[in-house]
């Protein structure tokens, strides 16, 4: 198939949706702030290191949900002259900003502390006030979990949990999921920790405790890395929106052969889409057959923002008719 002479492209957003959804990222905010203050108190009355490390990692998390925020508001800027596809992208900048963050505060101060503890072990002291502080932030980043799981389901209906964290698009609710369950991992971590060791005790298992709740925030941080990187760089659509494409453009009997789609995703509900297609010698009115084929992509996949499609170049005259 030779290059295209003729584009068509209709770049026009449709009315504004809701595409990245700041319900869970606003519900960790809460949360996290407020176990944050409270775990650092209770990291001064007992002296456990698992406590220094979970009130650093609320506090951590905080600070990275607000970096979430930011990344929404900027990425619903209207596109300019300088960004015509607009700044959905921004989003992707930010989650993968809050994941290096998540690893190098998060999983870096956790294990330098529990290597410390190790070194230098000294006793647990009270562990009440850990004890009650470990409940509430337990309770607190449960609802918050399972706020962002509701917004992650509603993202993807029908796909399992793990397929559904890959196959997100939108760092808004994947970022909070995987931060949030880090957290109730490291919550139990802790109260091992102190628990163990107030009952034996050993301090040292306080310190074990503390590089494992780095080791936990480290791999979410590396899971994390790599989702943002791949949307970053321009992750096309799924396998099974991609085969959509397909058989819309089998079933269009205007359209003898075409190109596989070439598909990226600008923001989390926001696709670039390019075809290049061969009409069938009978279709006189190629810019009306178009225009139908774009419509069925956008009523099928309201998510196809920009449509670009590239006719053959033998149709040269019946376009510039």
């Amino acid at each position: 198939m030779s290059n295209a002479d003729t584009e068509s492209a209709d770049t026009q957003k449709e009315p504004e949706t809701e595409s990245e959804s700041p319900v869970a990222v606003l519900a960790a905010i809460a949360a996290n702030l407020t176990i944050a203050i409270a775990k650092f108190a209770a990291a001064a009355i007992s002296g456990s290191s698992a406590m220094i490390a979970e009130a650093i990692h609320s506090l951590v998390d905080t600070g990275n949900q607000l970096l979430l925020l930011l990344g929404i508001r900027r990425s619903k800027k209207p596109a300019d002259e300088r960004h015509p596809f607009g700044y959905g992208k921004e989003l992707y900048f930010w989650s993968l900003i809050v994941s290096v963050l998540l690893f190098g505060l998060g999983a870096g101060i956790s294990v330098y502390e529990g290597v410390k503890h190790i070194l230098e072990p000294h006793p647990i002291g009270d562990i009440k006030a850990t004890a009650f502080v470990l409940s509430i932030a337990f309770f607190a980043e449960g609802f918050s979990l399972l706020t962002a799981l509701k917004e992650l389901r509603k993202e993807e209906p029908e796909r399992g949990f793990w397929e559904a964290m890959e196959k997100s698009k939108n760092p808004a609710v994947f970022v909070v999921v995987a931060e949030d369950s880090a957290a109730l991992i490291g919550i139990v971590l802790a109260a091992l920790g102190v628990g163990l060791g107030h009952v034996l005790e050993n301090p040292i298992i306080d310190g074990v405790a503390t590089i494992l709740i780095g080791v936990v925030l480290g791999t979410v941080a590396v899971f994390l890395v790599y989702e943002s990187k791949k949307l970053l760089v321009g992750e096309g659509a799924d396998q099974e929106t991609v085969d959509g494409l397909k058989e819309i453009l089998n079933s269009d009997d205007s359209i003898e052969r075409y190109n596989p789609p070439f598909t990226m995703h600008l923001a989390p509900k926001e696709v670039l889409l390019t075809l290049e297609v061969d009409f069938k010698p009978g279709v006189n009115n190629v810019e009306g057959a178009i225009d139908g084929l774009e419509r069925k992509i956008r009523n099928e996949y309201p998510e196809m923002k920009h449509i670009f499609v590239e006719v053959e170049s033998r149709k040269r005259s019946q376009l510039e008719s």
